[in-house]
């Protein structure tokens, strides 16, 4: 390791010469309170930024050992450092001059939700931050004296403020530790409970703006019914009350903008935590529940959709069905089927994004239309048995259909945003054809999982294989772009770029060892428990760019990607 002095004489040696002598800067530098390490160089100033990483160690930075001892806390500690990096790089920044990325200093920007990230890594020996720097450049000659203001002024100013526990705002680190440990509290009593999700008394649901994941201000605090209402007796909060969701069927009614999709969509971001003044830090859903929808055009690769679509009229094989270019319908049957294998204990639906004819067949049409004539078995004959047969849950967003009123469990009424439990007035209305239905056909739910990814599902190409991710909604590998669009609870681009590096490692790794696609996911999931993020993307230092994504989907995201092999 080199001396931080070292790093300034080889700055001055290389300042207006070509800017790829930087990477003769590339390796470890003593900066006495902490170890600065350039573990990659741009090619140019118009490229992806170098990746750097400074470690603290413990005797320096002086974290309690308490606060970050068991996996939620860690997760807890190293989100607040993120988020206050990020921060504290606006404050502490200088005006840098020069073409291309010049100046830029980046860390992970987190959402509202509180994620496993390879941003920052904290444990018993030391803290490593992983951050981004735009070497600057005038044309393609070195800047040196510009980058010497990032490295020896803004970067240690960073450290300082971000990494030195006495130097924090240790008050709000603890509350934030406290409250992770609250949210795991709850999450793991839910199923002790019989419930699926829970919804805090004074919660806000609402958003500012469609566009907007910040809570609205001066909204309608949810109060749950006096008839669902449950508590849970957390360490750092005491008492906290709300609406528990109990296991079976739970429909959501109301009138068109009184917050039915609002509910769900806090359900389904429910499988997080979020932090505090998010407004749903206690909204705690189910950790594998998954939304699911139609999904024109999607792929399909070998899903045995049987129990929802058999008989085609083209002869069209249903139990390995395959499809470049799925219907509304056979795309939500998929992505139910494709759940339930991702091991999806609950299934979030709205009606409005769904298929019709796949949701419900109503009497009139049955009449019309002979069993023999219609290939779907309608969701509404089928979330019951899904339920007692394989203790799936299901939530579903119904605005206009009141067939469902005959399978439900419990009937929410959202009305202006006040939560009403009206299970009783639904029964009363409802006729009961739908359950005479289901019990006519006595059907059987046999499900069996044995799809297994081939190898060369990944193919490197003339350079290798070639991962990138645009926004949420898309991954590209090889220039082979994955839609994402419609797989609605990833919620940074950082999970994308874990789930890419999965996919590449599990193709270098553990594809076409015999192992069912669920199996082999796991296998993955178990290497990242015992070996970090870190240890699935191999690269010098290791990205700082990986947030861990759920089980649901990563086998979502191999789903549909045109090139499966299965």
């Amino acid at each position: 390791m080199k001396n931080s002095q070292a790093l300034k004489k080889d700055l001055d040696r290389i300042d207006g010469k070509s800017y790829r002598l930087y990477k003769e800067l590339e390796g470890e530098y003593d900066f006495h309170n902490y170890t600065l390490s350039i573990d990659h160089v741009q090619g140019d100033p118009f490229a992806s930024p170098s990746r750097i990483r400074v470690i603290v160690n413990q005797n320096v930075a002086k974290f309690p050992r308490e606060l970050f001892n068991n996996k939620n806390k860690n997760i807890a500690v190293a989100d607040y450092l993120t988020r206050e990096f990020y921060s504290n790089i606006n404050r502490c920044s200088e005006r840098v001059f020069g073409s291309g990325k010049s100046g830029l200093i980046a860390i992970s920007k987190c959402p509202q939700e509180i994620l496993e990230r390879t941003s920052i890594i904290i444990d018993e020996d030391k803290i490593e931050a992983r951050f981004y720097v735009g070497f600057p450049a005038r044309g393609r000659s070195v800047l040196s004296r510009e980058l010497e203001k990032i490295l020896y002024n803004v970067i240690p100013n960073i450290v300082e403020k971000t990494l030195i526990y006495k130097n924090i705002n240790s008050e709000k680190l603890i509350n934030r530790v406290k409250l992770v440990e609250d949210q795991e509290y709850i999450r793991s009593e839910l199923h002790a409970k019989g419930l699926i999700a829970f919804v805090a008394n004074g919660s806000m649901l609402p958003r500012e703006s469609g566009i907007s994941t910040k809570a609205l201000r001066n909204g309608k605090t949810f109060v749950s019914p006096k008839e669902l209402q449950v508590e849970f007796n957390t360490q750092s909060k005491g008492i906290i009350k709300g609406m528990g969701i109990k296991k079976g069927i739970t429909l959501i009614v109301g009138g068109g903008y009184h917050g039915k999709s609002t509910l769900l969509k806090a359900l389904e971001l429910g499988v997080y935590n979020h932090i505090e003044g998010d407004g749903r830090e206690f909204v705690i859903t189910d950790e594998s529940a998954l939304k699911v929808r139609a999904e024109d055009s999607r792929c399909v690769t070998k899903t045995d959709i049987t129990l929802f679509i058999s008989n085609l009229p083209n002869g069209k094989d249903t139990k390995e069905f395959c499809s470049e270019n799925a219907s509304g319908s056979t795309s939500q049957a998929a992505n139910i089927i494709e759940g339930i294998e991702a091991s999806a204990k609950v299934l979030l639906i709205d009606e409005d994004t769904s298929a019709t004819n796949f949701m419900m067949r109503d009497e009139l049409m049955q009449k019309l239309v002979s069993k023999e004539k219609e290939p779907i078995t309608p969701f509404i004959e089928i979330v019951r048995p899904l339920y007692e047969q394989k203790d799936i849950s299901t939530i579903i967003v119904v605005g206009s259909c009141g067939d469902f009123f005959d399978v439900a469990d419990c009937v929410i009424q959202m009305d202006n945003y006040e939560t009403k439990d009206v299970t009783q007035k639904a029964k009363e209305l409802s006729n009961g054809h739908i359950i005479k239905r289901i019990n006519d056909k006595n059907l059987k739910i046999d499900i069996t999982f044995n799809r297994v990814v081939k190898a060369g599902t990944i193919q490197a190409g003339e350079k290798g294989i070639k991962i990138k991710t645009i926004g949420i909604d898309t991954i590209s590998i090889n220039k082979e772009d994955i839609n994402l669009r419609s797989v609605e609870q990833i919620v940074d681009n950082e999970q994308l770029n874990a789930i890419g590096s999965i996919m590449k490692w599990a193709e270098n790794n553990i594809v076409d060892k015999g192992l069912s696609f669920e199996n082999m996911v796991d296998n993955i999931i178990c290497e990242v428990e015992k070996s970090g993020l870190l240890s699935i993307e191999r690269v010098k230092g290791g990205s700082g760019s990986l947030a861990r994504p759920r089980k649901q989907e990563i086998m979502a995201t191999y789903n549909r990607y045109r090139n499966l092999k299965i």
